[in-house]
């Protein structure tokens, strides 16, 4: 399961940086801030994946 939720942070992280970009795109900060926003929860989530490879 350690692989599927690695692909799933990918996604996130993707959508957070599309996010992102259309928030700059359209001027809309708060968008873009929810972009940055979904990215960070992305990389905590690696970062803890990786504690877990880490551990086995």
């Amino acid at each position: 399961m350690g692989t599927e939720d690695k692909a799933e942070n990918k996604v996130d992280e993707l959508k957070g940086q599309g996010k992102e970009a259309l928030g700059k795109a359209t001027d809309n900060d708060q968008m873009e801030a929810e972009g940055k926003g979904d990215q960070a929860k992305a990389d905590i989530k690696q970062a803890g994946e990786k504690v877990k490879d880490a551990f086995k």
